[in-house]
């Protein structure tokens, strides 16, 4: 009986030891995952179609903070310049310096440096063009070549053909690269394949899986822990109880 006693208790010890380990490390996680996404990424609210159908207005976006020189062709980046609105904007970027970005080729595809980019996150024209109006732009050193995945009413680079940059802007207008549409749940933006065979390919996806990977298995580890205690109490009262029903239990006497 004695043994018996202190096996369990042992066991109970261990359990114990276990559980708090696991809601410590859940907390860590948990907290940390926060503070990392909060370091990493900023959240915005896309104000307009003109990303439909990657993000639409009033999409609530999680954007990487980044700084102009990691941003890539096929990039969805967040930026301000003065001469586009005195506002935060959303764009894909398919135009990098020294790039000869034009449309339409005769398949109606956009061309950067005469190669043809298949788009399969735009919606063509009812012509089957990736874009209303013909353009041809170099993109200065420095600068970014911007379109809205939506080309039927997007105001983008295409609309300030005539200024200074040829439509382009400066690399240090860029605030952010967005990774994902968190509400309402949207997934991952991928990176299009049809940018990696340039020079620079195209870029790598942030941390946003690891940080969201992260706080929920902190939140599991502290449920998980907290209920231990609780339930190794509810079935130790069950087995209590069986043993004394069984102790208690009268024996049959055969005449």
């Amino acid at each position: 009986m004695s043994g018996t006693g202190r096996t369990n208790d042992g066991h109970g010890r261990l359990g114990s030891v276990l559980s708090g380990l696991a809601v410590a490390v859940g907390c860590v996680l948990f907290l940390g995952g926060f503070v990392w996404g909060a370091v990493e990424y900023a959240p915005y609210t896309v104000p307009t179609d003109s990303m439909d159908p990657t993000v639409k207005a009033g999409d609530r976006v999680l954007a990487q903070r980044i700084s102009g020189d990691q941003v890539r062709r096929g990039d969805v980046v967040v930026f301000k310049d003065t001469q586009w609105g005195d506002m935060p904007m959303v764009k894909r970027v398919v135009g990098v310096g020294g790039d000869k970005v034009a449309c339409c080729d005769d398949k109606g595809r956009l061309s950067v440096n005469g190669k043809s980019i298949e788009e399969p996150y735009v919606e063509r024209t009812q012509d089957g063009l990736a874009s209303t109006t013909g353009f041809g732009a170099t993109v200065p050193k420095g600068q970014l070549f911007l379109l809205g995945d939506e080309r039927s009413g997007s105001l983008d680079s295409r609309v300030h053909l005539q200024e200074q940059g040829q439509g382009s802007v400066p690399l240090s207008t860029v605030t952010g690269r967005i990774d994902a549409v968190a509400w309402p749940p949207g997934g991952l933006i991928d990176r299009p394949d049809a940018f990696a065979s340039l020079p620079g390919g195209v870029s790598e996806p942030g941390p946003v899986t690891l940080v969201l990977g992260s706080v929920v298995l902190g939140a599991l580890l502290i449920l998980g822990g907290a209920a231990y205690g609780p339930v190794v109490q509810r079935l130790g009262r069950r087995r209590t109880g069986q043993t004394e029903r069984t102790d208690g239990e009268v024996p049959t006497v055969v005449r």
